[in-house]
């Protein structure tokens, strides 16, 4: 999957530095003072795969009121602080008119940023403004994305990159065919109980086995042509789990990516799975008998492959047993925990040396 870019839009004044009550401007070096807990962050940001773009508005730079010698020389000392601590801007973007010149680049405007919103690249489900001001949070809603807004102590710079750190990876997905209709809600970083109702009462406890050692809430809902038989209900299910998982997932930055095993009474499962966007199966199981809980077993074989398509993710799967309930069984719940330590989000870095997944 190509990494795409998680974009902080950041306020100036009052957000990255103090801004003095009287004059709303900082016009001297000595006036310069970052806000509290600011560089360390950011740095706790960019980290997690963050890039900064500067967005401000500086009434009337460029005039008596508001020199841009003075704006200068501030933002200069200002940027190499930020630099010298390992913080930098990609872009830094200024309006510098009066709010009655009526511009279309001022905030909460989009001229500024109109741009972006055409850059495919970037993720826009976890993508942020961070600001100090109405305005700030406005111009989130403009860009339809969350605004962060500073209201210090308690809505500081540490709380505010809790919370988008914390933030739950959860998707919805639909898929609707002449032959199913279906509506997936997944939360990767809930385990809170799931609702799945698929019309075969197996295959629900299957992906409840696989919700449940997977460690992730899952909602199904599937309208299948079980008058037909089963083939395309568990199919698209897998189809559209998998879809809503990748969603889910996003960038994949900071997953385990890799995970392993399980076995069930006399049944051992082993399960290998690479969350490496190249779907793959690689399958070994001969079942005792041709069908369990109603269902032919050479379905589950092609579960596992539409998962994989639909997941992007290499599964080496091999089942031993004597009995076909709980071999299947192994295999949902080997699966589960194996997704489980891959999805597990821990470190601060893209699990690839190729810098995309």
């Amino acid at each position: 999957m190509q990494l795409r870019n998680k974009i902080l839009f950041i306020d100036r004044d009052g957000t990255l530095i103090d801004e003095p009550s009287d004059t709303l401007q900082v016009d001297t070096l000595d006036q310069l003072q970052l806000l509290p807990m600011v560089i360390p962050s950011l740095l706790r940001l960019k980290n997690n795969g963050y890039r900064f773009i500067m967005v401000t508005n500086q009434d009337g730079l460029g005039t008596p009121a508001n020199t841009l010698e003075n704006f200068e020389k501030v933002q200069e000392k200002m940027l190499h602080i930020f630099k010298s601590q390992g913080v930098t801007f990609e872009e830094i973007l200024i309006c510098p008119h009066l709010p009655e010149d009526n511009c279309d680049c001022r905030k909460p405007k989009l001229g500024l940023v109109q741009k972006f919103l055409r850059d495919r690249t970037i993720d826009w489900q976890n993508s942020f403004v961070i600001g100090d001001r109405s305005t700030d949070v406005q111009l989130a809603e403009n860009l339809d994305i969350k605004g962060w807004q500073l209201s210090l102590p308690e809505q500081g710079w540490p709380e505010i990159t809790r919370q988008i750190l914390r933030r739950e990876r959860q998707s919805k997905y639909s898929r609707k065919t002449n032959e199913t209709d279906i509506e997936v809600k997944v939360n990767l970083d809930s385990n809170g109980p799931s609702q799945i109702k698929t019309g075969l009462g197996f295959f629900d406890h299957m992906l409840e086995q696989l919700s449940y050692h997977g460690g992730f809430k899952l909602d199904l809902s599937v309208k299948g042509d079980l008058d037909v038989d089963e083939h395309h209900t568990m199919e698209d299910t897998a189809i559209a789990l998998g879809s809503a998982i990748q969603d889910a997932l996003g960038d994949r930055w900071g997953i385990g990516r890799y995970g392993f095993v399980l076995p069930m009474d006399e049944a051992s499962a082993q399960v290998a799975i690479d969350l490496s966007s190249r779907p793959l199966l690689k399958y070994k199981a001969n079942f005792p008998q041709k069908e369990v809980g109603g269902l032919p077993t050479e379905m589950f074989s092609h579960f596992f492959s539409s998962f994989s398509q639909g997941l992007g993710a290499t599964i080496h799967l091999e089942v031993e047993g004597e009995n076909t309930h709980h071999m299947v069984e192994a295999c949902f719940k080997g699966l589960g925990r194996s997704l489980k330590q891959a999805i597990l989000k821990s470190e601060n870095q893209l699990p690839s040396t190729k810098g995309v997944l």
